[in-house]
C-alpha cells in the first residue's frame, strides 16, 4: 500500500512546518530514546585501504558485470570485516535485555541508506556466513528500493523495518570525515565511517628511500553499549575490523 499523502506545509511569520511521514516519527522517537537509555562511549581508528582498494578491483575485474551492475562496492567489503571481527570479538554482536546479555549467532547488520525523511536502514541478513556477492546484491536491491527504482513503500518490504545485531552507516560520500552514531536498541555497537581519503603516512617499507608514502585512507567511529561491550573489549573489536580491512584475503577465507 502506498504510504499516506503528507499535509501541505503550514506557512507562518518567518518560518515553516513540514508534516513527516510515520517512518521518520518512528525512527526519531526509538533513536531518542536509545540516546536517553543507552550509556554511550566512543572509539575511533584509522584504516589503511589499499588493500582492500586493490582487492575489490581485483574481485570486479573476475565478474562478468552488466552495465547496470556496480559490483563489489567498498561498503560491501567493510561490512565483511565487521562481521569477520564479530567471529573474532562475538561479545560484540550483542544485546542488553535487563538481567541478561544476549549474544547472537548471526550478524544481521542494518546498513543506513538514503537521507532526510527517506531515511531507512534494513538489515542484511547472516553477513558473516553467506558469500560476498549475495551480501552486495541485498545492499544493492535496499539501495534500489530507497531510490524508488523497485517501486512501492520502502516500509512494506521485508527486512526494511526489521533490528539486526548491528549498524553500519556511511557518511563518506557528504565529505563528512567522522561520526559518533546512536546505537539502535536493542543492539550493543554502531559503526560509521568517514570520508576515503588519500593521506601522506610514515613510509613502513624497510627498503624505501622515501620516509612518507600516499596511502588511501578512511576513519572509523565505533559507538558502544558500555552495560554489555566495555572498552577493552570494543578496543578489541576494532583491533579485529582493522586487521580485516587491512588484510582483506582474510575476508575470503
Amino acid at each position: 500500500a502506498a504510504p499516506a499523502p503528507l499535509a501541505e506545509p503550514v506557512v507562518g511569520p518567518g518560518y515553516t512546518d513540514y508534516s513527516l511521514p510515520a517512518s521518520a516519527l518512528e525512527l526519531a522517537a526509538r533513536l531518542h530514546t536509545s540516546k536517553q537509555n543507552v550509556p554511550h562511549y566512543y572509539l575511533t581508528i584509522d584504516l589503511t585501504l589499499d588493500s582492500i582498494m586493490e582487492l575489490r578491483s581485483s574481485l570486479n575485474s573476475t565478474m562478468k558485470l552488466d552495465e547496470n551492475d556496480g559490483g563489489i562496492t567498498v561498503n560491501d567489503l567493510m561490512m565483511k570485516a565487521a562481521a569477520a571481527a564479530m567471529k573474532t570479538v562475538p561479545a560484540a554482536n550483542a544485546s542488553w535485555l535487563d538481567s541478561f546479555v544476549r549474544v547472537y549467532d548471526s550478524v544481521d547488520i542494518n546498513v543506513v541508506v538514503g537521507n532526510g525523511s527517506s531515511l531507512y536502514a534494513p538489515v542484511i541478513r547472516d553477513v558473516g556466513r553467506r558469500g560476498l556477492k549475495a551480501v552486495s546484491d541485498d545492499v544493492a536491491t535496499a539501495t534500489s528500493v530507497v531510490d524508488g527504482e523497485e517501486g512501492g513503500d520502502p516500509t512494506t518490504v521485508p527486512g526494511f523495518g526489521d533490528v539486526g545485531t548491528f549498524t553500519m552507516v556511511n557518511l563518506g560520500m557528504f565529505g563528512v570525515k567522522s561520526c559518533a552514531p546512536i546505537i539502535r536498541e536493542p543492539q550493543a555497537c554502531a559503526l560509521a565511517l568517514g570520508a576515503i581519503e588519500n593521506r601522506i603516512v610514515p613510509n613502513d617499507d624497510a627498503d624505501s628511500e622515501e620516509i612518507y608514502k600516499e596511502s588511501v585512507m578512511v576513519t572509523a567511529t565505533l559507538s558502544c553499549d558500555h552495560r554489555v561491550v566495555d572498552g577493552a573489549v570494543g578496543a578489541q573489536w576494532l583491533s579485529a575490523f582493522k586487521n580485516h580491512v587491512e588484510n582483506p584475503v582474510t575476508l575470503l577465507l
